[in-house]
């Protein structure tokens, strides 16, 4: 599926949110945000489709990544490359499964490392999926809200962040809708890109 940006909004000069619809292993951007399990056991959902798609060395990498500093957390994501993704890294986050409790809190965390961590290597390009909608069965409508509100935040927390473009990577129609109408309530337009 080709990656086609029907939203964008500038969330603060010179850094742009769009909406793609498209295959998040597709994007050609610096860093791919996966959403993973704590200990990176990278089997079905969006992990699985970049180990598929990346190479082995993604899993290979990712178990490094746990033996050496341990499972990872919604604050504390992990880093791989690329593998043969058109991307350079993988930022690894762990997203709340629904009903764990404090899930709006551990998805804006998840987001908010993402961000950090691809500021802190000077990423400009960044790619996210809808993080913890599938087999975590977070609500599309309330991580839409959350993921916005979470991206907001920090690009108005950190003014200086060296991102450019923030990539919202959609597979499925009802996620699409679902992130589409958050969108329209936050910005309360629809200028298409």
């Amino acid at each position: 599926m080709a990656e086609d940006v029907r939203f964008q909004v500038e969330v603060k000069p010179g850094t742009w949110l769009q909406l793609v619809r498209g295959d998040i292993t597709q994007a050609e951007v610096d860093a791919i945000v996966n959403a993973a399990n704590a200990q990176l056991r990278h089997g079905g959902g969006v992990a699985g489709a970049i180990v598929r798609k990346g190479g082995d060395v993604i899993q290979r990498e990712s178990d490094a990544w746990v033996r050496r500093h341990g499972p990872i957390s919604p604050e504390r994501p992990a880093i791989t490359s690329g593998g043969s993704l058109p991307c350079r890294f993988v930022i690894h986050v762990v997203g709340p499964i629904w009903g764990e409790g404090e899930e709006d809190t551990k998805l804006r965390q998840a987001v908010t490392a993402a961000l950090a961590l691809a500021d802190e290597l000077s990423l400009r390009s960044l790619a996210l999926p809808a993080i913890s909608t599938g087999i975590y069965g977070f609500p599309k409508n309330r991580a839409a809200r959350v993921l916005f509100e979470a991206l907001a935040d920090y690009f108005a927390s950190y003014p200086d962040s060296g991102l450019e473009t923030v990539e919202i990577v959609l597979y499925d129609q009802p996620t699409w809708e679902a992130f589409v109408d958050a969108y329209r309530a936050r910005w309360k337009e629809t200028p298409e890109a």
